[in-house]
């Protein structure tokens, strides 16, 4: 997959004389069947998350992860986006915590990231994906042997006793796994976010923010400008 590093491509409409005119030019600007549009909008996500890096945001990664079961109820955390591609955007938890179990039983979710020094805002939306095998190894072993042990001693989103408890399970995984390399926990899974719309919006004086939406269709990815 792609690192952040690619850069935003631009975006221009051409005016006409008449209102109805103009309005059925713009229809038709932004939804130009370009190939290229949905690359677009994720060349824009990626240079976002660059630009959140260079001017050393905490967690410029951070994105709230909104999930919901199978009665509609919805829950929201922030979790650490750990890759953004054409493929989609990926992360990883425990596939037995609360977002671990919605995931399983509602495969739609929304991700936002909210820049406070950028004012500009990025909302995700699309169906969740669980990566192969090979991936999830690969990345399980660049993490630090600290983050791999609380892997195993943690049961994300189960009521926990004290902290005391957490620290002799942790004691204890460091134990039984003192001569080898820590293996994957079966539960530690990541996921990828396929995106199906992706809208950015960034602040203006006096509420006139700017608002731009790309959705996927059936007849392709499309771009619109949306009202604040």
């Amino acid at each position: 997959m792609n690192t952040f590093t690619q850069e935003e491509a631009g975006f221009v409409i051409r005016p006409v004389e008449h209102r109805d005119q103009r309005m059925a030019s713009e229809r038709h600007a932004m939804e130009i069947s370009k190939p290229d549009l949905y690359q677009q909008a994720i060349d824009r996500l990626v240079t976002l998350l660059g630009e959140a890096r260079r001017v050393e945001l905490n967690e410029p990664n951070a994105m709230t992860l909104a999930t919901c079961d199978r009665n509609r109820r919805p829950t929201a955390r922030t979790v650490s986006v750990k890759d953004v591609s054409t493929d989609g955007l990926v992360f990883y938890t425990n596939e037995l915590s609360v977002k671990g179990v919605q995931m399983a039983e509602i495969s739609q979710a929304c991700a936002v990231f909210f820049w406070r020094r950028l004012m500009e805002q990025v909302i995700v939306e699309g169906e969740i994906k669980v990566l192969d095998e090979p991936t999830l190894e690969t990345y399980w072993q660049t993490r630090t042997r600290e983050s791999q042990l609380v892997a195993w001693a943690s049961e994300q989103s189960k009521s926990l006793r004290d902290r005391h408890t957490l620290r002799r399970r942790v004691h204890e995984a460091k134990i039984a796994f003192r001569e080898e390399k820590v293996p994957r926990p079966p539960y530690w899974l990541g996921y990828c976010l396929v995106p199906s719309r992706i809208e950015f919006w960034k602040a203006g004086w006096h509420r006139l923010y700017e608002r731009v939406s790309y959705k996927r269709t059936e007849t392709g990815w499309t771009k619109e400008l949306l009202n604040p």
